[in-house]
Protein backbone atom coordinates (compact mmCIF):
# COMPACT_ATOMS: atom_id res chain seq x y z
CA UNK A 1 0.00 0.00 0.00
CA UNK A 2 1.21 3.46 -0.86
CA UNK A 3 2.05 5.87 1.56
CA UNK A 4 -0.12 8.85 1.00
CA UNK A 5 1.57 12.49 1.97
CA UNK A 6 -1.02 14.51 3.66
CA UNK A 7 -0.80 17.86 3.37
CA UNK A 8 1.12 20.85 4.95
CA UNK A 9 -0.84 21.73 8.11
CA UNK A 10 1.72 24.30 9.32
CA UNK A 11 1.19 27.15 6.80
CA UNK A 12 4.13 29.22 8.91
CA UNK A 13 6.47 26.60 6.84
CA UNK A 14 6.30 29.29 3.59
CA UNK A 15 9.23 31.13 5.82
CA UNK A 16 12.41 30.98 6.15
CA UNK A 17 14.57 29.39 8.39
CA UNK A 18 16.11 31.75 11.59
CA UNK A 19 19.02 31.39 12.58
CA UNK A 20 17.70 30.40 15.90
CA UNK A 21 15.96 27.46 14.31
CA UNK A 22 19.25 25.91 12.65
CA UNK A 23 20.07 25.78 8.77
CA UNK A 24 17.57 24.38 6.39
CA UNK A 25 16.87 20.96 5.68
CA UNK A 26 15.87 18.08 2.93
CA UNK A 27 13.08 16.25 4.16
CA UNK A 28 14.71 12.88 4.81
CA UNK A 29 17.31 14.51 6.56
CA UNK A 30 15.39 16.01 9.24
CA UNK A 31 12.89 12.95 9.10
CA UNK A 32 16.16 10.90 9.68
CA UNK A 33 16.63 13.11 12.91
CA UNK A 34 13.23 13.04 13.91
CA UNK A 35 13.19 9.21 14.01
CA UNK A 36 16.91 9.08 15.68
CA UNK A 37 14.87 11.27 18.59
CA UNK A 38 12.33 9.05 19.13
CA UNK A 39 14.61 5.94 18.53
CA UNK A 40 17.39 6.94 21.10
CA UNK A 41 15.76 9.79 23.48
CA UNK A 42 11.92 8.71 23.34
CA UNK A 43 10.72 11.49 21.72
CA UNK A 44 7.28 11.87 20.47
CA UNK A 45 6.34 13.24 17.32
CA UNK A 46 3.98 14.94 18.48
CA UNK A 47 6.94 17.02 20.24
CA UNK A 48 9.62 17.18 17.26
CA UNK A 49 7.04 17.67 14.59
CA UNK A 50 6.42 21.47 15.09
CA UNK A 51 10.62 21.86 15.69
CA UNK A 52 11.51 20.48 12.90
CA UNK A 53 9.34 21.26 10.07
CA UNK A 54 10.26 24.69 10.64
CA UNK A 55 13.57 23.84 9.14
CA UNK A 56 12.10 22.13 5.91
CA UNK A 57 10.52 23.95 2.84
CA UNK A 58 7.14 24.09 2.66
CA UNK A 59 7.61 22.45 -0.67
CA UNK A 60 8.28 19.11 1.33
CA UNK A 61 6.55 19.53 4.46
CA UNK A 62 4.89 16.98 3.01
CA UNK A 63 6.88 14.10 2.28
CA UNK A 64 8.64 15.18 5.33
CA UNK A 65 5.69 14.61 7.84
CA UNK A 66 4.80 11.16 5.60
CA UNK A 67 8.53 9.94 6.09
CA UNK A 68 8.25 10.26 10.31
CA UNK A 69 4.88 8.62 9.76
CA UNK A 70 5.57 6.26 7.52
CA UNK A 71 9.05 4.89 9.50
CA UNK A 72 7.45 4.77 12.85
CA UNK A 73 4.21 2.78 11.15
CA UNK A 74 6.53 0.37 9.56
CA UNK A 75 9.54 0.44 11.69
CA UNK A 76 10.05 -2.82 12.81
CA UNK A 77 10.02 -4.62 9.20
CA UNK A 78 12.41 -1.83 8.23
CA UNK A 79 14.41 -2.34 10.99
CA UNK A 80 15.37 -5.64 10.21
CA UNK A 81 15.66 -5.02 6.64
CA UNK A 82 18.35 -2.98 7.90
CA UNK A 83 20.11 -4.96 9.98
CA UNK A 84 19.87 -7.67 7.57
CA UNK A 85 22.07 -5.77 4.64
CA UNK A 86 24.33 -3.94 6.93
CA UNK A 87 27.66 -5.88 7.66
CA UNK A 88 27.85 -4.74 11.33
CA UNK A 89 25.80 -2.69 14.08
CA UNK A 90 25.86 1.02 13.72
CA UNK A 91 26.87 3.04 16.81
CA UNK A 92 24.26 4.71 19.14
CA UNK A 93 25.39 7.97 17.78
CA UNK A 94 24.74 7.07 14.19
CA UNK A 95 21.00 5.98 14.67
CA UNK A 96 20.11 9.34 12.05
CA UNK A 97 22.25 6.95 9.29
CA UNK A 98 20.03 4.30 10.88
CA UNK A 99 17.13 6.05 10.56
CA UNK A 100 18.06 7.50 6.81
CA UNK A 101 18.22 3.73 5.89
CA UNK A 102 15.22 2.84 7.00
CA UNK A 103 13.57 5.76 5.45
CA UNK A 104 15.26 4.75 1.80
CA UNK A 105 13.97 1.53 2.03
CA UNK A 106 10.17 2.67 3.25
CA UNK A 107 10.22 4.89 0.04
CA UNK A 108 11.50 1.84 -2.36
CA UNK A 109 8.30 -0.45 -0.72
CA UNK A 110 5.76 1.63 0.67
CA UNK A 111 5.70 5.12 -1.30
CA UNK A 112 4.98 6.22 -4.86
CA UNK A 113 8.71 7.63 -4.90
CA UNK A 114 10.41 6.61 -7.83
CA UNK A 115 13.31 4.11 -6.94
CA UNK A 116 16.20 6.15 -8.65
CA UNK A 117 14.72 9.61 -6.52
CA UNK A 118 14.22 7.13 -3.41
CA UNK A 119 18.14 6.36 -3.74
CA UNK A 120 20.06 9.27 -4.73
CA UNK A 121 18.02 11.44 -2.55
CA UNK A 122 18.27 9.38 0.73
CA UNK A 123 22.33 9.35 -0.14
CA UNK A 124 22.10 13.44 -1.00
CA UNK A 125 20.04 13.65 2.62
CA UNK A 126 23.27 12.08 4.63
CA UNK A 127 25.23 14.47 3.25
CA UNK A 128 23.81 17.33 5.67
CA UNK A 129 24.14 14.60 8.40
CA UNK A 130 27.98 15.86 7.89
CA UNK A 131 29.27 12.03 8.03
CA UNK A 132 30.86 11.43 4.48
CA UNK A 133 31.64 7.82 5.17
CA UNK A 134 27.74 7.15 5.02
CA UNK A 135 26.79 8.32 1.51
CA UNK A 136 28.51 5.40 0.37
CA UNK A 137 27.08 3.01 2.94
CA UNK A 138 23.88 4.40 2.42
CA UNK A 139 23.65 3.76 -1.04
CA UNK A 140 25.30 0.93 -1.25
CA UNK A 141 22.72 -0.71 1.35
CA UNK A 142 20.19 0.49 -0.88
CA UNK A 143 20.82 -1.04 -4.22
CA UNK A 144 21.58 -4.42 -2.02
CA UNK A 145 17.70 -4.14 -0.52
CA UNK A 146 16.37 -3.69 -4.19
CA UNK A 147 17.92 -6.42 -5.63
CA UNK A 148 17.73 -8.73 -2.51
CA UNK A 149 14.26 -7.20 -1.45
CA UNK A 150 12.05 -10.33 -1.72
CA UNK A 151 14.61 -12.62 0.16
CA UNK A 152 14.90 -9.99 2.57
CA UNK A 153 11.43 -8.87 2.82
CA UNK A 154 10.96 -13.01 4.09
CA UNK A 155 13.96 -14.11 6.41
CA UNK A 156 11.58 -13.55 9.71
CA UNK A 157 8.82 -14.89 11.32
CA UNK A 158 9.42 -12.89 14.22
CA UNK A 159 5.80 -11.06 15.39
CA UNK A 160 6.47 -8.05 16.12
CA UNK A 161 8.30 -7.91 12.30
CA UNK A 162 4.58 -9.70 10.67
CA UNK A 163 2.76 -7.16 13.07
CA UNK A 164 4.63 -4.17 12.86
CA UNK A 165 4.36 -3.97 16.80
CA UNK A 166 6.31 -4.65 19.95
CA UNK A 167 6.67 -8.25 21.15
CA UNK A 168 5.07 -6.99 24.32
CA UNK A 169 2.40 -5.34 23.00
CA UNK A 170 1.13 -8.34 20.91
CA UNK A 171 1.27 -10.71 24.10
CA UNK A 172 -0.94 -8.66 25.43
CA UNK A 173 -3.38 -7.88 22.55
CA UNK A 174 -3.30 -11.94 21.89
CA UNK A 175 -4.04 -12.51 26.03
CA UNK A 176 -7.11 -10.19 26.06
CA UNK A 177 -8.58 -10.27 22.57
CA UNK A 178 -7.30 -13.90 21.20
CA UNK A 179 -10.16 -14.05 18.25
CA UNK A 180 -9.88 -10.22 17.34
CA UNK A 181 -5.58 -9.22 18.32
CA UNK A 182 -4.71 -9.47 14.43
CA UNK A 183 -7.42 -7.63 13.37
CA UNK A 184 -6.46 -4.42 16.19
CA UNK A 185 -2.54 -4.82 15.23
CA UNK A 186 -4.13 -4.94 11.24
CA UNK A 187 -5.95 -1.40 12.35
CA UNK A 188 -3.00 0.23 14.21
CA UNK A 189 -1.34 -0.05 11.05
CA UNK A 190 -3.31 1.75 8.71
CA UNK A 191 -3.60 5.42 7.91
CA UNK A 192 -6.50 6.93 9.72
CA UNK A 193 -9.89 8.47 8.32
CA UNK A 194 -10.31 12.10 8.69
CA UNK A 195 -13.71 12.50 10.07
CA UNK A 196 -15.25 15.46 10.82
CA UNK A 197 -17.64 16.73 13.69
CA UNK A 198 -20.91 18.62 12.23
CA UNK A 199 -21.63 21.77 14.27
CA UNK A 200 -25.62 21.59 14.34
CA UNK A 201 -25.58 24.86 15.70
CA UNK A 202 -25.03 26.11 12.36
CA UNK A 203 -25.57 23.61 10.36
CA UNK A 204 -27.22 20.29 9.31
CA UNK A 205 -25.05 16.67 9.15
CA UNK A 206 -27.23 15.98 5.27
CA UNK A 207 -26.65 20.02 4.54
CA UNK A 208 -23.18 19.76 5.11
CA UNK A 209 -22.80 16.86 3.44
CA UNK A 210 -24.22 18.62 0.14
CA UNK A 211 -22.31 21.34 0.58
CA UNK A 212 -19.22 18.92 0.69
CA UNK A 213 -20.60 17.52 -2.28
CA UNK A 214 -20.76 20.63 -4.44
CA UNK A 215 -17.34 21.27 -3.62
CA UNK A 216 -15.93 18.31 -5.42
CA UNK A 217 -15.17 16.55 -1.99
CA UNK A 218 -16.25 12.54 -1.54
CA UNK A 219 -17.71 12.35 2.26
CA UNK A 220 -20.01 9.71 3.90
CA UNK A 221 -22.21 10.04 7.48
CA UNK A 222 -21.12 8.08 10.07
CA UNK A 223 -22.72 5.06 11.46
CA UNK A 224 -22.41 5.70 14.99
CA UNK A 225 -22.23 9.88 15.96
CA UNK A 226 -25.26 11.43 14.69
CA UNK A 227 -23.24 14.78 13.93
CA UNK A 228 -20.15 12.85 12.08
CA UNK A 229 -18.92 12.69 8.71
CA UNK A 230 -15.93 10.53 6.81
CA UNK A 231 -14.48 11.67 4.25
CA UNK A 232 -13.17 9.29 1.21
CA UNK A 233 -9.44 11.21 1.45
CA UNK A 234 -7.86 13.90 4.05
CA UNK A 235 -7.63 16.68 2.75
CA UNK A 236 -6.29 20.30 4.38
CA UNK A 237 -8.65 22.19 6.57
CA UNK A 238 -8.54 24.91 4.51
CA UNK A 239 -9.99 23.62 1.79
CA UNK A 240 -13.58 22.94 4.18
CA UNK A 241 -16.56 24.85 3.52
CA UNK A 242 -16.48 27.15 6.11
CA UNK A 243 -14.32 25.32 8.25
CA UNK A 244 -12.81 28.59 9.36
CA UNK A 245 -16.15 29.84 10.70
CA UNK A 246 -16.74 26.72 12.99
CA UNK A 247 -19.14 24.94 10.72
CA UNK A 248 -17.05 21.57 11.36
CA UNK A 249 -14.23 20.28 13.48
CA UNK A 250 -12.02 17.46 13.03
CA UNK A 251 -12.56 14.92 15.29
CA UNK A 252 -12.45 10.91 15.07
CA UNK A 253 -16.08 9.29 15.02
CA UNK A 254 -15.32 7.79 18.64
CA UNK A 255 -14.69 10.78 20.94
CA UNK A 256 -17.83 12.50 19.14
CA UNK A 257 -20.07 9.93 21.44
CA UNK A 258 -19.26 11.67 24.50
CA UNK A 259 -22.05 14.01 25.02
CA UNK A 260 -24.82 11.81 24.31
CA UNK A 261 -23.99 9.33 26.84
CA UNK A 262 -23.85 12.42 29.67
CA UNK A 263 -27.06 12.90 29.48
CA UNK A 264 -26.66 17.03 29.77
CA UNK A 265 -28.95 19.61 30.22
CA UNK A 266 -29.55 23.31 30.92
CA UNK A 267 -28.29 24.94 34.07
CA UNK A 268 -26.02 22.08 34.76
CA UNK A 269 -22.26 22.91 35.60
CA UNK A 270 -19.84 20.46 33.77
CA UNK A 271 -16.58 19.40 34.15
CA UNK A 272 -13.86 18.39 31.55
CA UNK A 273 -10.87 17.10 33.21
CA UNK A 274 -7.83 16.45 30.75
CA UNK A 275 -9.84 18.70 28.54
CA UNK A 276 -6.72 19.42 26.11
CA UNK A 277 -6.84 19.75 23.07
CA UNK A 278 -10.65 20.80 23.76
CA UNK A 279 -12.57 18.63 21.03
CA UNK A 280 -14.66 17.57 23.60
CA UNK A 281 -15.24 20.41 25.18
CA UNK A 282 -16.31 22.19 22.45
CA UNK A 283 -18.73 19.26 21.44
CA UNK A 284 -20.48 19.56 25.01
CA UNK A 285 -21.17 22.93 24.16
CA UNK A 286 -22.30 22.31 21.09
CA UNK A 287 -24.50 19.95 21.80
CA UNK A 288 -26.12 21.81 24.91
CA UNK A 289 -25.22 25.42 24.51
CA UNK A 290 -27.08 26.49 27.35
CA UNK A 291 -25.45 24.59 30.10
CA UNK A 292 -24.42 27.25 33.48
CA UNK A 293 -20.57 26.61 33.37
CA UNK A 294 -17.99 24.51 31.48
CA UNK A 295 -14.84 23.99 33.14
CA UNK A 296 -11.79 22.78 30.89
CA UNK A 297 -8.94 21.49 32.88
CA UNK A 298 -5.68 20.24 32.15
CA UNK A 299 -2.07 19.81 33.45
CA UNK A 300 -0.43 21.44 30.57
CA UNK A 301 -0.94 24.88 30.02
CA UNK A 302 0.33 25.47 26.46
CA UNK A 303 -2.05 22.30 25.55
CA UNK A 304 -4.23 24.32 27.45
CA UNK A 305 -4.22 27.21 24.83
CA UNK A 306 -5.46 25.00 22.54
CA UNK A 307 -8.43 24.70 24.34
CA UNK A 308 -8.75 28.41 24.16
CA UNK A 309 -8.25 28.32 20.41
CA UNK A 310 -10.71 25.79 19.47
CA UNK A 311 -13.63 27.68 21.58
CA UNK A 312 -12.64 30.73 19.73
CA UNK A 313 -13.15 29.92 16.35
CA UNK A 314 -16.50 28.30 17.05
CA UNK A 315 -17.52 31.60 19.25
CA UNK A 316 -18.09 29.46 22.25
CA UNK A 317 -16.93 29.98 25.89
CA UNK A 318 -15.28 27.88 28.95
CA UNK A 319 -13.16 28.51 32.14
CA UNK A 320 -10.20 27.11 31.20
CA UNK A 321 -7.78 26.23 34.23
CA UNK A 322 -4.53 24.88 34.36
CA UNK A 323 -4.31 22.45 37.50
CA UNK A 324 -3.54 18.95 38.51
CA UNK A 325 -6.94 16.69 37.84
CA UNK A 326 -5.74 14.54 40.58
CA UNK A 327 -5.28 17.49 43.36
CA UNK A 328 -8.26 19.02 43.30
CA UNK A 329 -7.92 21.37 46.24
CA UNK A 330 -5.04 23.21 44.36
CA UNK A 331 -8.07 24.45 41.63
CA UNK A 332 -11.63 23.67 42.47
CA UNK A 333 -13.71 26.56 43.98
CA UNK A 334 -15.87 24.31 45.90
CA UNK A 335 -18.84 24.09 44.12
CA UNK A 336 -20.01 20.63 43.14
CA UNK A 337 -20.30 19.34 39.57
CA UNK A 338 -23.79 17.95 37.64
CA UNK A 339 -21.50 16.28 35.35
CA UNK A 340 -17.97 15.06 35.13
CA UNK A 341 -16.21 14.21 31.79
CA UNK A 342 -13.00 12.29 32.89
CA UNK A 343 -11.04 11.70 29.42
CA UNK A 344 -8.36 9.68 31.34
CA UNK A 345 -4.49 9.65 30.72
CA UNK A 346 -3.63 6.43 29.09
CA UNK A 347 -1.41 3.95 26.91
CA UNK A 348 -3.44 5.62 23.82
CA UNK A 349 -3.57 1.84 22.34
CA UNK A 350 -6.38 2.55 20.39
CA UNK A 351 -5.08 5.46 18.65
CA UNK A 352 -1.53 4.16 17.33
CA UNK A 353 -3.35 4.44 13.82
CA UNK A 354 -2.91 8.48 14.43
CA UNK A 355 0.62 8.18 16.65
CA UNK A 356 2.32 5.26 15.54
CA UNK A 357 5.40 6.46 17.61
CA UNK A 358 3.40 5.29 20.66
CA UNK A 359 5.13 1.34 19.33
CA UNK A 360 8.07 2.55 19.96
CA UNK A 361 7.75 4.56 22.72
CA UNK A 362 5.30 2.94 25.13
CA UNK A 363 6.91 -0.20 27.52
CA UNK A 364 4.90 -2.54 29.46
CA UNK A 365 5.21 -1.27 32.33
CA UNK A 366 3.69 2.23 31.38
CA UNK A 367 0.02 -0.10 31.57
CA UNK A 368 0.36 -0.48 35.52
CA UNK A 369 1.61 2.84 36.09
CA UNK A 370 -0.94 4.32 33.84
CA UNK A 371 -3.86 2.55 35.77
CA UNK A 372 -2.08 3.61 39.15
CA UNK A 373 -2.53 7.29 37.53
CA UNK A 374 -6.09 7.10 36.44
CA UNK A 375 -7.79 5.33 39.77
CA UNK A 376 -5.78 8.64 41.57
CA UNK A 377 -7.63 10.93 39.27
CA UNK A 378 -11.29 9.01 39.37
CA UNK A 379 -11.24 9.07 43.37
CA UNK A 380 -10.36 12.37 43.80
CA UNK A 381 -12.96 14.01 41.04
CA UNK A 382 -15.73 11.67 42.62
CA UNK A 383 -15.55 13.70 45.54
CA UNK A 384 -16.30 16.78 42.94
CA UNK A 385 -19.50 15.41 41.84
CA UNK A 386 -23.28 16.23 43.27
CA UNK A 387 -25.23 13.21 44.39
CA UNK A 388 -26.91 12.01 41.88
CA UNK A 389 -24.59 13.54 39.61
CA UNK A 390 -22.96 11.12 36.42
CA UNK A 391 -19.58 10.99 35.58
CA UNK A 392 -18.46 9.41 32.24
CA UNK A 393 -15.06 7.68 32.45
CA UNK A 394 -13.52 7.94 28.87
CA UNK A 395 -9.80 6.33 27.38
CA UNK A 396 -8.66 5.92 23.85
CA UNK A 397 -6.99 2.90 25.14
CA UNK A 398 -7.84 -1.11 24.38
CA UNK A 399 -5.92 -2.62 27.56
CA UNK A 400 -8.04 -4.11 29.86
CA UNK A 401 -6.56 -2.54 33.09
CA UNK A 402 -6.98 0.61 32.09
CA UNK A 403 -10.38 0.34 31.90
CA UNK A 404 -13.23 -2.56 32.80
CA UNK A 405 -10.86 -3.77 35.04
CA UNK A 406 -10.09 0.02 36.52
CA UNK A 407 -13.74 0.09 36.75
CA UNK A 408 -14.77 -2.96 38.52
CA UNK A 409 -11.95 -1.86 41.37
CA UNK A 410 -13.62 1.84 41.45
CA UNK A 411 -16.86 0.05 42.13
CA UNK A 412 -15.56 -2.33 44.57
CA UNK A 413 -13.95 0.29 46.64
CA UNK A 414 -16.69 3.24 46.31
CA UNK A 415 -19.50 2.86 47.95
CA UNK A 416 -21.97 5.42 46.67
CA UNK A 417 -20.83 4.61 42.80
CA UNK A 418 -23.23 2.32 40.39
CA UNK A 419 -22.13 1.48 36.92
CA UNK A 420 -24.81 3.00 34.82
CA UNK A 421 -26.10 0.62 31.31
CA UNK A 422 -24.94 2.04 28.23
CA UNK A 423 -28.11 1.08 25.72
CA UNK A 424 -26.06 2.10 22.49
CA UNK A 425 -25.78 -0.24 19.45
CA UNK A 426 -21.49 0.71 18.99
CA UNK A 427 -19.12 -1.32 20.80
CA UNK A 428 -19.21 -4.25 22.87
CA UNK A 429 -20.58 -4.76 27.10
CA UNK A 430 -17.44 -5.84 28.93
CA UNK A 431 -19.50 -6.09 31.78
CA UNK A 432 -17.84 -2.54 33.25
CA UNK A 433 -18.34 -0.26 30.77
CA UNK A 434 -18.40 -0.18 26.40
CA UNK A 435 -15.18 -0.69 24.57
CA UNK A 436 -14.97 0.09 21.04
CA UNK A 437 -11.81 -1.59 19.01
CA UNK A 438 -10.21 0.38 16.28
CA UNK A 439 -10.92 -0.43 12.40
CA UNK A 440 -9.61 -0.50 9.17
CA UNK A 441 -11.46 2.21 8.04
CA UNK A 442 -13.90 3.37 10.37
CA UNK A 443 -13.88 4.76 14.29
CA UNK A 444 -10.43 4.63 17.12
CA UNK A 445 -10.45 2.39 19.45
CA UNK A 446 -12.14 4.08 22.34
CA UNK A 447 -13.40 3.00 26.26
CA UNK A 448 -16.69 4.35 28.22
CA UNK A 449 -17.93 3.73 31.59
CA UNK A 450 -20.69 5.57 32.79
CA UNK A 451 -20.88 6.32 36.55
CA UNK A 452 -23.58 7.66 39.06
CA UNK A 453 -23.32 9.38 42.91
CA UNK A 454 -26.16 8.03 44.65
CA UNK A 455 -28.37 10.74 46.08
CA UNK A 456 -28.10 12.10 49.23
Amino acid sequence: MSEKIPPAKNHSQNKPASKKQGKSLSARTAAALVIKEVIVNKQSLASLLPKYSLRVNQTESGLFQALCFGCCRHFYKLQQSAHQLLQKPLKPKDQDVMALIMLGILQLTHMRTPAHAAVSETVAGARQLKKPWANKLINGVLRNYQRQQTATSCQSEKMEVTFNHPAWLLTLLEAQYPDQWQHIASANNQHPPMTLRVNQRYIQRDEYLQTLKASGIGAFATPHSSVGIQLEQPIDVALLPNFTDGFVSVQDEAPQLTPALLDLAPGQRVLDACAAPGGKTCHMLEHEPDLANMVALDCDSERLQRVSDNLSRLKLSADCIAGDAGNPEAWWDGKPFDRILLDAPCSATGVIRRHPDIKLLRQARDIANLADLQQQILSALWALLKPGGKLLYATCSVMQQENSQQIAYFLQHTTDASLLNLDVGWGYDTGYGRQLLPTNDSHDGFFYALLQKKKA
